[in-house]
Order: structure tokens, then C-alpha cells, then sequence
């Protein structure tokens, strides 16, 4: 295991509470070598805690490059949301509504079996209008008024591409740099290599929330935010929007406080000579992790609780952001965590897989999201916030400009489009107000500036003053990365 950020973090750990030996009645000699294990338990378990809890604490990592941003949070939209109908302006597509896509354009690609028989692919221009926003006259769609508004501290990239051509393979690509499942997601590597800010929250927070585009849209699984071969501690923990946040947050009836905290630094006693006997990694996480989840009981209720929150806050996010669950009330405690010094905070909204009758379903996610986006931006700048925080809003691919289905005036469809889509970043020293990147006439090939999903992880983790190609963790006889053996820093964003 071989981690090549320099980790120098302390974290002051006490486990005091012994008197295991003196209470089983054993004679001196058997005394003193069970005193003896019950100090290697405490000196090992405390020792295995405190350095597991150092990658948790405050006083962060040294970092290969000056970082530009201290968090990220990723408002990953799931399914796929069209570029040609909220970013990719291709206003000389309306003359040519209903028209067979040349084959020119479309060179023999791969397409998936939805599309791949049709008889004829149907250009189908967006039936919304777009306008230059701000100073930087950056073209946004109607669909999108909050985003429009707070154009001039988006940097655009337009020619972002992948090889996945289907949701799961195209997600978890995203999400861990490989197709196939079982690698550490970004957040994971982020965590592994930087730690958290905060003492008493994880490095990385999911949250979850479902659209009204598409109702029943693809599932999003528990890996996509797993450790892979990296030690479980790494991996997201995930907020429910329902109950409690977090599974047994409250102690049961009967049990005190101060009678858990007694239990745990018992347990850390006898997780210490475990570990001291067999060596396995996992004994000390789990330790850590009973530690972290102790704390959390205490931190969890008041950061969740936004009841104190201002009115001005359900202004600029909307009334949505009451009520659990929903992407306003993600992004807002997205904020929240922000301000507590998670590490990684990962939203996953889904609904964006429109293959038919997408006006109606673009429309509804639109509604779901685009406020909060743009109150999650405005609030991180009015804090002071959005300077070292990175912020990156995009899905696994993009829509086909070729219609899925019939085709009216009012109505189509868009299939999987890997070739080409957009992603925007705030903050975090990355340049504001900028469009990177082009495509064809037909949203369709990159032409110019193409940034792949592994230039994308890479320029993240720059951010975070992490170079990708040293962060890396040898599993199997291997060294691994988040980028695999690609990826290159897409220097024209960065500030």
C-alpha cells in the first residue's frame, strides 16, 4: 500500500478505560502477561486510531502542487443530459429538421442497439431558444434561467467525451476512470489522498435525489462511490433523505453516552490485539470507523437541522430546499458540509435518460435543478467559499442530434451520444466565464480542444494540488491510478 502524498497529520487520540486484566481475577503471573496484551492492545489500537483518525483531521496533507481548492462538490446528473438542448448552440440545425444525419458526420460510430437499426436518423433540432448570458456571452438555453444568470463564473467545457456508450459502463467510468466495476471512485482517491478537514464528519458525503424527468431511470449503485481495493474507510457514506441520515444515528433506550464511549474505548482495546496478532488493515478501519461514527451522532443532527437557516436562503434556493431528499435540499447541505470541512461532497440526481418524449422530461429536471445550482454558486461566492471550492455539474455522456423515435415539431427523442458533451466548473481556480472546447455543426464530433473523462479527473484532482499520475495505491502487484495510465491537465481552464 503506497500513498504518494506525504501524510503528516496528527490527531491527539485518547483511549483511556482499561482494568480489563483486574477484573478477571487471574494470578500475578497470568496478570502481568495479560497486562502486558491489554497494553499492546492499547498502544497498538491506539496507535492504528490515531493515524486512521489523523487522515480524518483537521490539518489536511502536503499536496504536490499549491492547491486551488480545498473541497469539491460534484452535482453528478445521471442519464445523460442533452448538450444540444440547454448548452451546444447549433442554430443551422433548424433548416435541416428532419433530415437524414450524413454519413460524413456520423463515420461508422458506434451506436446502441435502440438506434443502431433505424431506418433513417432524423436530425431534430432543440425546440428551445438560447441566448448569450452575461459578459462573457456564453450560450445558455431557456431551460436553464438560474444558470443563464451566473454564466460569468461557469467555465464551459464543451468537447468533453468517453469511450462508455451505455449508462452503467459510462457512470462508473466516470465516477472511478474504468468500465468496469470494482475501482475506487474519485471521491475515495480524493479522501485517500487528502483526508478531511473535519473531525467529526467523513472525508466524502453522497447524497441522493430523484427527478421528475424520467421517473424510472437507470438505479444508481452503492460502488459508485465504494473504495474498491483501497481500505473501506475511504469509501462515500451515503445521507438518507428519509429518518434518520444516517443508520442508528441515535443511541437505543437504555444506552447513555458516556456507557458507548466506554464500550468503544474497550472495543479499541481489544481491536488492538487483534491487530497487533494478525496485521489486518481492516481491524484498525473499523476501529476508526466506530470512532467517526460516534462523533457523527452529535454532528450529523446539527448540520442536517436548517431550521436556523434564513429566509434568505429558501429564496435564493427555493421552498424545494425544505423538504429532504430533494436536489435544493442537497445543495444546500451541500453548502453545509462545505462549511464543515468535507472533503468530497457527491450529489447524484437522476431522471436525464430522455430516448422519448424529451421536451416534457427536459422541462421537469430543469425545474428540479437549475435553481439550485446557481443558489449553490451564488451562496459559496457570498461566503467566501467558492475561491477554494470546485464545483463541476455534468453526466456520463451526451444526447445524439439525431431524433430516437418519431419525430414532430414538439417532440422526440435523443439516444446516448459518447462522443461529445458538456461539463461546467466553478470556482476553485478555474477560469470563470469561458467556453472551452467545440464541436461540429451537429454537436456531434469534437473539432476542436477535446478533453476526455481522464483529462477531466485529472484536472480535478490538479485543483486539489494533486498530481494524478503520483497519487497512486499498489493492489495485485500493481500500481494503480484514478486515470488508469491516461489523462492529461486541461491547462486552458485553470486560472
Amino acid at each position: 500500500m503506497t500513498n504518494s502524498l506525504s501524510d503528516r497529520r496528527s490527531f491527539p487520540t485518547s483511549l483511556g478505560h482499561s482494568g480489563l486484566g483486574h477484573s478477571l481475577g487471574f494470578g500475578p503471573w497470568a496478570l502481568d502477561i495479560l497486562n502486558r496484551r491489554v497494553f499492546l492492545g492499547r498502544v497498538v489500537g491506539a496507535a492504528a486510531l490515531a493515524s486512521l483518525l489523523n487522515r480524518e483531521a483537521a490539518s489536511g496533507g502536503e499536496t504536490h502542487f499549491t492547491p486551488t481548492a480545498k473541497r469539491v462538490i460534484y452535482l453528478f446528473q445521471s442519464g445523460a443530459p442533452s448538450q444540444l438542448d440547454l448548452f451546444d448552440y447549433k442554430p443551422k440545425l433548424r433548416d435541416l429538421f428532419g433530415k437524414n444525419l450524413p454519413d460524413s458526420v456520423r463515420r461508422g460510430q458506434r451506436l446502441t442497439g435502440m438506434t443502431a437499426t433505424q431506418e433513417s436518423f432524423p436530425v431534430a433540432p432543440s425546440k428551445y431558444k438560447f441566448r448569450q448570458r452575461g459578459q462573457s456571452g456564453a450560450w445558455v438555453s431557456d431551460l436553464f434561467p438560474g444558470t443563464a444568470a451566473v454564466a460569468d463564473e461557469l467555465c464551459f467545457i464543451k468537447s468533453v467525451h468517453t469511450e462508455a456508450i451505455n449508462h452503467d459502463p459510462a457512470i462508473t467510468f466516470a465516477q472511478t476512470g474504468s468500465q468496469l466495476a470494482g475501482r475506487p471512485s474519485l471521491g475515495a482517491w480524493v479522501a485517500y489522498g487528502l483526508g478531511s478537514e473535519a473531525q467529526d464528519l467523513p472525508a466524502f458525503v453522497v447524497l441522493l435525489s430523484q427527478g421528475s424527468g424520467n421517473p424510472t431511470d437507470q438505479p444508481l449503485y452503492d460502488r459508485l462511490w465504494g473504495s474498491g481495493f483501497l481500505p473501506s474507510r475511504y469509501q462515500g457514506v451515503k445521507f438518507r433523505s428519509q429518518g434518520d441520515p444516517v443508520l442508528y444515528l441515535h443511541n437505543p433506550d437504555g444506552v447513555s453516552a458516556q456507557g458507548q464511549r466506554r464500550l468503544l474505548d474497550d472495543l479499541a482495546e481489544l481491536n488492538g490485539l487483534k491487530q497487533a496478532a494478525v496485521g489486518d488493515p481492516e481491524i484498525a478501519t473499523r476501529t476508526a470507523q466506530y470512532e467517526m461514527a460516534f462523533r457523527m451522532q452529535a454532528s450529523v443532527p446539527a448540520l442536517t437541522d436548517v431550521s436556523k437557516e434564513p429566509a434568505s436562503t429558501f429564496e435564493l434556493y427555493g421552498e424545494d430546499a425544505r423538504k429532504p431528499g430533494t436536489f435544493a435540499a442537497n445543495c444546500l447541505l451541500a453548502r453545509r458540509l462545505a462549511e464543515r470541512g468535507v472533503r468530497f461532497i457527491q450529489l447524484y440526481h437522476r431522471g436525464w435518460d430522455q430516448h422519448t418524449n424529451l421536451p416534457k422530461q427536459i422541462e421537469g429536471q430543469c425545474r428540479d435543478t437549475d435553481r439550485a445550482s446557481a443558489a449553490l454558486v451564488t451562496d459559496l461566492k457570498q461566503r467566501g467559499l467558492l475561491k477554494d471550492t470546485l464545483v463541476v455539474w455534468g453526466g456520463e455522456f451526451g444526447r445524439t442530434v439525431y431524433c430516437q423515435g418519431r419525430l414532430t415539431a414538439d417532440d422526440y427523442g435523443r439516444d446516448h451520444h459518447p462522443r461529445c458533451f458538456t461539463v461546467w466548473l466553478a470556482g476553485g481556480g478555474v477560469k470563470p466565464g469561458i467556453s472551452y472546447g467545440e464541436t461540429d455543426d451537429f454537436s456531434y464530433n469534437v473539432v476542436k480542444d477535446p478533453v476526455h473523462v481522464h483529462d477531466l479527473n485529472a484536472t480535478i484532482l490538479r485543483c486539489l494540488g494533486i498530481d494524478h499520475l503520483k497519487l497512486t495505491y499498489k493492489y495485485q502487484g500493481r500500481y494503480f491510478r484514478l486515470t488508469d495510465v491516461h489523462g492529461e491537465v486541461v491547462k486552458g481552464i485553470l486560472a
